[in-house]
């Protein structure tokens, strides 16, 4: 029985990956509307290029297109006329308006979870949402859907707060999301399906309350298929070959990379794409799917993706091995593992745990640099270890791929160049860039404090917990807001980017929740 389970699930597996590249195939607004797209992105009749990739179709889209066809050549005014009137176009997700007189801050975070849930999605024709079964919580401000990997951290606050219902609401959702496309998009949009997010499933997962055996093994099943699409090809590379997001290594282990299955630039900041592609001296097919890519993982943008280290021209995201997408790949299959374990799967067992640890060597191996105390990205073109430290360096303490020596070594290094007066930097470089310094972020600071807690780094993880919650309450008091990043150098609202800073705001209510918790 065991046999057969596992010779069906590897043949589920197979067909999740295929169906992973055929998700990059569903049409999307600049596919469905084609030179009507080019005109209202590149014109900018909307200041955010995220706004009509998220409008709702009034009607037919052919019946739209004939009419925008027949038109020999619109103004500006009148573009903007054509499309409110053919399109249901979205505002931004109100938070509640800031009283004079603030409630506590835990008071306030619980009061935001009912203005950030929204129920289930059916699809309309034409239009970009994905279909979600059940309600979910969406991080505020312009980002209206679900996304991956900011939903594990709002899930912390959802968890401290006790709405299990919540959590596991958006697990069957991203489960679902597996089931139909193989993979867990960047965010619940047509225009989000080519790409992922760093892979936080397993950890929701191992949030949920949840112990009845039939929902065990399928959450197992969907932690399966997911480790299947981010290993796709990984069996018939040779040393110094990639495929999407495998990249063999000189000594033939294989370690991942973040991609995307498209090379055209992203729906949401088209403009954005082809004036970075402009600047470029290189291919603009390639710098796109480096943009695209960056934007999967979730870093969009920093220096560590960056040839020069400065500038988004020489944006190198995919000849990049990254430290926080192993370490978490690493986390998945020890979640395997213990899953199958659990259903009493040997085989299971012996294939994750094998794979586990000869993740963990490789990461000691390319990823850990002892002259400089940090866990650095590698460049797998070159064969060389980027010299850009980030908080990234605390990815192998989060999911417990390091020993107790180098965990100390990255603490030390962190005290004297990641803490910030106002919680943990990003990175060491101003670039403008919003996962730079002096940004701050909330997930970064919960795998920090976390994964020095689990090492015995105690003090630091405290005073990170300390500096970050001080910064979030001193913006709180100042404006009643909670903000998608933070300016940990001078502890107020943080800046750089594509789009202004978003209020809110799901993983910061759901981080500062938990670490309130903490004891």
């Amino acid at each position: 029985m065991v046999r057969l389970f596992a010779a069906t699930l590897a043949a589920l597996t197979l067909a999740s990956a295929a169906r992973a590249e055929d998700a990059a195939k569903v049409p999307t607004p600049a596919d469905t509307y084609q030179e009507l797209f080019h005109q209202v992105q590149t014109r900018r009749i909307f200041p955010d290029g995220k706004t009509f990739v998220d409008a709702v179709p009034r009607r037919a889209p052919a019946k739209i297109m004939a009419d925008y066809r027949a038109h020999a050549r619109f103004s500006d005014a009148e573009l903007k006329r054509f499309v409110r009137a053919n399109f249901i176009v979205p505002q931004a997700g109100a938070a509640p308006k800031p009283t004079a007189k603030r409630t506590a801050l835990k008071a306030h975070i619980a009061g935001l979870w009912p203005h950030l849930t929204r129920p289930p999605v059916k699809p309309v024709a034409g239009g970009s949402a994905l279909a979600m079964a059940k309600p979910f919580v969406v991080p505020g401000g312009r980002f209206r859907e679900i996304y991956y990997w900011d939903s594990y951290f709002t899930m912390l606050g959802l968890k401290a707060d006790g709405r299990d219902d919540l959590v596991d609401n958006m697990i069957d959702d991203f489960g679902g999301l597996i089931e139909t496309y193989g993979h867990i998009p960047n965010g619940a949009r047509t225009y989000y399906l080519s790409r992922s997010q760093p892979p936080f499933f397993y950890a929701m997962v191992g949030l949920s309350a949840a112990t009845d055996p039939k929902t065990i093994k399928a959450r197992v099943d969907l932690m399966r298929r997911e480790h299947a699409f981010w290993m796709d090809g990984s069996d018939d590379l040779k040393p110094g070959e990639a495929h999407r997001r495998v990249v063999a290594m000189a000594d033939g282990g294989v370690l991942n990379r973040y991609w995307d299955d498209r090379a055209t630039p992203r729906d949401e900041s088209y403009r954005e794409d082809l004036e970075t592609a402009a600047k470029s001296q290189r291919s603009p097919a390639e710098v796109f799917r480096d943009l695209r890519a960056g934007a999967e993982s979730g870093w969009d943008f920093s220096s560590r993706w960056m040839a020069d280290g400065r500038s988004l021209a020489t944006i190198q995201t995919t000849s990049i091995v990254p430290v926080d997408l192993n370490s978490l790949m690493f986390g998945l299959e020890k979640a395997i593992s213990a899953g199958c374990a659990q259903l009493a799967d040997a085989d299971c067992v012996r294939e994750f745990e094998g794979r586990a640890t000869a993740r963990a060597e490789a990461i000691d191996f390319y990823l850990w640099d002892a002259a400089k105390g940090a866990y650095l990205d590698y460049q797998w073109t070159t064969g060389q270890r980027l010299d850009h430290l980030s908080a990234a360096t605390f990815y192998p303490l989060f999911v417990g791929a390091t020993d107790e020596h180098k965990a100390h070594v990255v603490a030390q290094k962190a005290w004297d160049e990641l803490l910030a007066p106002g919680g943990l930097r990003t990175t060491t470089v101003r670039t403008g860039q919003q996962w730079d310094t002096p940004n701050g972020w909330a997930p970064l600071q919960w795998v920090a404090v976390s994964g020095l807690r689990r090492y015995g780094e105690d003090a630091l993880a405290a005073e990170i917990a300390k500096r970050w919650l001080a910064t979030v309450t001193r913006e709180y008091k100042a404006s009643g807001k909670m903000l998608e990043k933070y300016d940990v150098e001078e502890a107020k609202a943080g800046g750089g980017g594509e789009y202004p800073t978003q209020d809110g705001f799901g993983w910061t209510n759901g981080v500062t929740r938990a670490l309130m918790e903490m004891k």
